[in-house]
């Protein structure tokens, strides 16, 4: 059990670091605007106290941390020059650095949230006007 804790935790410093990358992607002027868009998403999403699938929805409020990020990550990645991820990579690592608070992301999960039960409303509404 002692190693299974030791083991999430270090997952969890290394997905910090990840983060600190995409930041420093994301300033970085060279950085392909896709890669920005990507970055700043999964960056939003990670440091958002609001889930997209909420976590006390079993198995899926994890899944989606465990699904997601990382897929973020790996898109963000992929649409980077490789030496330029290396370098923030490399940077994030060396440094101290903390991701900044970013409210808006939680206000971008708020308003999915809410254009999903403003959707779901309109079919309910359509569904029994048909019957």
């Amino acid at each position: 059990m002692q190693w299974q804790r030791w083991m999430a935790a270090m997952r969890g410093l290394r997905l910090a670091t990840y983060l600190i990358a995409l930041w420093k992607l994301f300033k970085h002027p060279q950085t392909p605007r896709a890669a920005k868009l990507v970055a700043i998403a999964v960056i939003a999403y990670a440091v958002s106290p609001i889930d997209l699938i909420p976590d006390f929805i079993p198995v899926l409020g994890q899944l989606d941390d465990l699904i997601l990020l990382p897929l973020g990550v790996t898109l963000a990645v992929k649409l980077t020059p490789p030496h330029l991820w290396e370098a923030c990579l490399r940077d994030a690592e060396a440094s101290s650095e903390k991701l900044p608070r970013l409210w808006w992301g939680a206000l971008l999960i708020v308003l999915v949230w809410a254009v999903l039960l403003g959707l779901f409303v309109w079919w309910l509404l359509r569904v029994f006007a048909a019957a």
